[in-house]
């Protein structure tokens, strides 16, 4: 029982989180890595059962660890389980640089986004989701031995970079928020008479998909701080329990918001 928590503990220390994808209305949202090929990530990827059932095991484990005595050691392996998950996560990210690089340079600077702002969070975003993946790849590298060098700094910068994405796709997300409440509730009702059934409820959609993703990313945002150095705000105080549960919160809406996207998708394509 002993060895088990301290590995627990050790685990728990190194584990890391992944990007939290972007919102399947995003338009050039380059976070969702299977977007590019018109295919949805929970059909093309495993990346979202896996990180669901991580935060799953982490959420229960931290609950019975923390509150039952009883069963704490089934806790302490649940745990164990979760950081093994992230662990797995972390490898398979590995393969993820060229599918981000070709969405990234698919947006480019966003020429056909006719919304400035969206268009320079959107680059913005996309430039820290790039530089996300070499740190922690970096940052992996070092804790096996691979690479000669301090992890600590790496994760530190990846967390970073993970932590201004979230920052940006939640500026993004309320800004789109706005204009679509603003288009939807317009003064001038012939303005909204021209516009089709069809793409109202496409925009009140969207909107509510945008409200989705800035829950979901507060959630991992959340979670983000919690693994800078201590001293940044709240960072290093969340029990794992929390930490569970805040990310199976944005894993479940984000599980949801891919149902959704395939269920606006699929009409289309047939």
């Amino acid at each position: 029982m002993g060895d088990l928590s301290e590995i627990a503990v050790e685990e728990h220390i190194r584990a890391r989180r992944s990007l939290q994808p972007g919102s399947p209305h995003s338009t050039g949202n380059c976070r969702h890595l299977g977007g590019c090929k018109g295919t949805h990530q929970t059909r093309a990827h495993p990346g979202w059962q896996i990180r669901t059932l991580g935060y799953c095991s982490q959420l229960v484990g931290g609950v019975l660890v923390g509150y039952c005595p009883a069963r704490s050691e089934v806790g302490t392996r649940l745990l164990v389980l979760s950081s093994q998950l992230s662990h797995c996560r972390t490898i398979l990210r590995l393969f993820d640089d060229l599918a981000m690089f070709a969405c990234t340079t698919q947006y480019g600077l966003g020429a056909k986004e006719e919304d400035v702002l969206v268009r320079c969070l959107s680059v913005l975003g996309n430039l820290a989701d790039q530089l996300y993946y070499p740190c922690e790849h970096i940052a992996w590298a070092a804790d096996t031995k691979i690479l000669p060098v301090d992890s600590a700094r790496w994760w530190v910068l990846s967390t970073a970079f993970w932590g201004l994405s979230l920052l940006l796709g939640i500026a993004r997300s309320l800004w789109m928020v706005l204009k679509l409440r603003q288009q939807l509730r317009s003064p001038t009702p012939a303005f909204i008479s021209q516009l089709p059934r069809s793409q109202r409820r496409a925009m009140r959609a969207q909107m509510q998909s945008e409200l989705l993703t800035i829950l979901s990313n507060l959630a991992d945002l959340a979670n983000a701080v919690h693994w800078l150095p201590p001293g940044i705000l709240w960072a290093g105080r969340f029990p794992p329990w929390l930490v569970g549960l805040l990310g199976t919160i944005s894993s479940l809406l984000s599980v949801y918001q891919a149902i959704q996207a395939s269920g606006w998708a699929d009409p289309a394509t047939s």
